[in-house]
C-alpha cells in the first residue's frame, strides 16, 4: 500500500512523520499520549496523515527483503543476538515517502520474529503470526509483536485486537498496553485500550491473567478470568462482569464489522463510530445521555446518523470540514 496522495501541508506531513516514527519505537508516555490527542484534534486531516505514514511503514518493513535484494546493499550486520530492532525515517512528503525511505537495521538475531502492525481508519485485518496464533485487528489499531524461542510479546499501544493464541505453555503470551498487561499460554481473548488509563479485556475461551495499573500508572492486582468474563479499567477503577453468550457475541461483534448498543448513551456511542472513522463527531450536552440500542454496521456511519435523525429524532448537522454535531430539534 503506497500513502494516499492528498494536499496536506509540509509541516503536517513532517509532524506525522515524527509521530509515526515514536509509534513504530515505543509505547507513548501519558504526557506524549497527550501531546498526539492535541495535535490529532487540531485538525480532522491529521488523523488521516498519520495513518497513511504509520501504514507506509509496516507495508516498507514487509517488502524489505526484496528493497535490499534489488539495489544489492551490505548492511554488515554487528554480532547476533537474541532481539531485534528496526526503525524507520521517512522524509518530507508523502510522495518524497513513496519514493525514498531510509531504514536501519541492527542487532537482528534470526531467531526473533518482528512485526508492526497498524491499521487505518474504517478498516480492519486478520493476520497470522509466526506462532501459529490468529489475530484480528479493528481499525486504528497500532501492533508490535516479537516472538522467539523461549517468549511471545505483543506491545497494544492503541486500538482493539482478538488474539487467537497457538497453545504453547513453554512460551507464555503477553500483551502489554499503556493500561495494563495480560498474559496467556493459550485461548481466545479480546483487548481494547482507547487511552493511557483505560483497558478492556473479554475471555472467549480458556482463561487469561489481567493486570490493570492502577491510577499512578503503575501494575497493579492480578485478575484471573475465564470464559465469558469481561474485565474494564479505567484510571485505577477495575470491574469484573460475567456475560451471557449472547452479550458476548455481542461485545465481539466488531470483527463481522457490527457494533451492538444495548441502552448505551448516544455520547459514548458516537465516540465508537468516530474512533472507527477517525472522524469528529460531537454531542450536545443536553442529549448526549439519550440512550441507543440495536445492531449497527461500523462501515456504515451514514446509516447510523440516519437511525439519529429518524429513530431518535435528533438533529444532525454535517460540517464543511467533515465534522458532525448531534443536538435536540428546535421546538416546531
Amino acid at each position: 500500500m503506497k500513502p494516499t496522495e492528498s494536499p496536506f501541508n509540509p509541516a503536517a506531513e513532517e509532524q506525522a512523520s515524527l509521530w509515526a516514527a515514536r509509534l513504530d519505537g515505543s509505547v507513548l508516555s501519558s504526557r506524549d499520549r497527550l501531546e498526539l490527542d492535541a495535535w490529532l484534534a487540531q485538525d480532522p486531516a491529521h488523523r488521516e496523515l498519520l495513518s497513511n505514514f504509520c501504514q507506509f511503514s509496516a507495508d516498507l518493513e514487509k517488502k524489505l527483503p526484496q528493497l535490499s535484494s534489488a539495489h544489492a546493499v551490505d548492511f554488515a550486520p554487528a554480532a547476533p543476538r537474541r532481539s531485534s530492532r528496526r526503525r524507520w525515517v521517512a522524509l518530507g512528503g508523502l510522495a518524497a515517502a513513496a519514493a525514498v525511505a531510509v531504514v536501519f537495521w541492527a542487532d537482528f538475531g534470526p531467531s526473533v520474529s518482528s512485526d508492526n502492525i497498524v491499521t487505518p481508519v474504517g478498516r480492519r485485518q486478520s493476520l497470522t503470526l509466526a506462532d501459529g496464533t490468529l489475530v484480528d485487528l479493528n481499525a486504528r489499531t497500532s501492533l508490535r509483536v516479537e516472538i522467539s524461542g523461549d517468549r511471545r510479546h505483543v506491545v497494544l499501544a492503541f486500538g482493539e485486537a482478538y488474539f487467537a493464541v497457538h497453545k504453547d505453555p513453554s512460551r507464555p503470551f503477553v500483551v502489554d498496553t499503556p493500561a495494563g498487561s495480560v498474559r496467556v499460554t493459550g485461548t481466545h481473548f479480546d483487548v481494547r485500550t482507547e487511552s493511557t488509563s483505560t483497558l478492556e479485556v473479554t475471555v472467549a475461551e480458556g482463561s487469561v491473567e489481567a493486570r490493570p495499573n492502577d491510577r499512578g500508572g503503575a501494575p497493579a492486582a492480578l485478575h484471573a478470568l475465564a470464559a465469558g468474563d469481561q474485565l474494564s479499567a479505567s484510571s485505577g477503577d477495575v470491574a469484573v462482569r460475567r456475560l451471557s453468550p449472547s452479550a458476548l457475541e455481542d461485545a465481539l461483534a466488531w470483527r463481522q464489522g457490527q457494533v451492538v448498543f444495548d441502552g448505551v448513551p448516544l455520547r459514548e456511542a458516537l465516540a465508537r463510530f468516530a474512533r472507527y472513522h477517525g472522524r469528529t463527531l460531537t454531542v450536545s450536552p443536553d442529549v448526549a445521555q439519550k440512550s441507543v440500542g440495536g445492531r449497527h454496521s461500523l462501515d456504515d456511519l451514514e446509516g447510523f446518523l440516519s437511525f439519529i435523525e429518524e429513530g431518535l429524532q435528533l438533529r444532525v448537522t454535517r460540517e464543511p470540514n467533515g465534522a458532525v454535531r448531534v443536538s435536540a430539534r428546535p421546538a416546531p
